[in-house]
């Protein structure tokens, strides 16, 4: 199985490590090669130039589906032209009390090559499948609504 990896770097900004007075700044190094600036959500206090781990989360999601979505659709020889989704992660409480991401939400919008047609219900289902093989929503335990966009 694969090994796969990222780098994290943090360095204190503060004298001491205070409740409210540091920051969550921080890099994340993939690759060793891809450094992208990370931070806490906004609703947190973090900077909303940077990415946040919930949004990391929704990234990982929506990329991994449409690659299980595209590896199935190659399979079945459908002429896919665009795939384009708008992620969301929701923050919630769990009923412990606890913080979570509690649903993560897709909603891929597929387009077709000239004089290719799949009706509304094949994508649904092409769907359904590359959900029940992406490694990542296999690995969530938060709900997953995935709505295709027509």
């Amino acid at each position: 199985m694969s090994n796969l990896s990222v780098t994290l770097s943090w360095t204190r900004n503060a004298l001491n490590l205070a409740p409210g007075q540091y920051s969550n700044a921080h890099d994340i190094t993939y690759n060793a090669d891809y450094t992208l600036p990370g931070d806490a959500a906004p609703d947190w206090g973090g900077d909303a130039s940077a990415t946040n781990p919930e949004q990391a989360l929704a990234a990982s999601l929506s990329s991994c589906h449409m690659m299980t979505f595209l590896a199935l659709a190659a399979k079945a020889s459908w002429a896919i032209s665009t795939y384009h989704d708008h992620a969301e992660a929701v923050l919630g409480k769990l009923p412990d009390g606890k913080m979570a991401v509690t649903d993560l939400k897709l909603s891929p919008r597929v387009t077709f090559d000239t004089g290719m047609e799949k009706s509304p219900e094949d994508i649904e289902k092409m769907h359904e499948r590359a959900h029940r093989y992406c490694f990542v929503a296999n690995s969530v335990s938060a709900r997953m609504h995935i709505k295709p966009v027509p």
